[in-house]
């Protein structure tokens, strides 16, 4: 499904955030990556998200150079993957209900569709009780319910996400992990940056480990493997 050949990003100041990259991730996969701070994680993700462009070598996404796209082709390429943030990043002013339409709405989906889906979606992240409510009217955990309903409403292939326990209190953070175990099972692929040690030692999966732009291993049942 994904395949980075030989990916180098070289930033404009001279940081070298990716080095001789080659990793592959299949359809289906649940892959951690994990790493200190700066280790290139998050310019990974980018890349194939299409917010970043490698400097060296291909980034492939089914079949297709990410670089290679044109302009016109790149929405088409989002609306494939779902992403979810540490920090939730809803509209402040929008319901739950309407923050998860809106993601419908800027892919051009009718208003039918929309009726119907929001409400299913909602559903299915244990939500659909609190569909009127505003994101200050919720939990820190609720709103990151809604974001992964807001990530899931397009039937992505793909979601990417960027350390999504990490405003979380432990508990809230295993139910959280038991939804993207859901999602996963219904066969959509999960790349998730993480610091949580404790998360990834729990699951099992895959672990990507990355240091200094660089893959240092690369493990099914994997384990954490840095310093807590």
């Amino acid at each position: 499904m994904i395949h980075f050949y030989n990916v180098t990003k070289i930033y404009d100041n001279g940081v070298k955030a990716l080095s001789d990259v080659s990793l592959r991730i299949r359809k289906g996969d649940f892959v951690f990556l994990v790493g200190p701070s700066g280790a290139g994680k998050s310019t990974l993700m980018k890349m194939i998200y299409r917010e970043e462009l490698p400097t060296r070598g291909q980034v492939m996404f089914n079949g297709r150079n990410i670089a290679r796209m044109r302009s016109r082709e790149i929405p088409y390429l989002r609306r494939k993957i779902g992403m979810v943030f540490q920090d939730f990043r809803l509209l402040p002013q929008k319901t739950v209900a309407e923050n998860v339409s809106f993601a419908l709405e800027v892919t051009g989906a009718s208003r039918k569709y929309i009726r119907k889906a929001v409400p299913a979606v909602l559903q299915r992240v244990g939500m659909l009780d609190k569909a009127d409510c505003y994101p200050a009217q919720i939990s820190g955990g609720e709103q990151q319910r809604v974001g992964i309903a807001r990530a899931i409403v397009n039937n992505p292939l793909l979601i990417l996400a960027d350390e999504p326990t990490g405003n979380l209190d432990p508990e809230t953070a295993k139910d959280i992990m038991d939804l993207f175990n859901s999602i996963n099972r219904s066969g959509t692929t999960i790349i998730m940056a993480t610091h949580a040690w404790d998360i990834v030692e729990s699951m099992k999966r895959r672990v990507i480990r990355i240091s200094n732009g660089k893959i240092i291993s690369d493990e099914e049942s994997g384990v954490y493997g840095f310093a807590y």
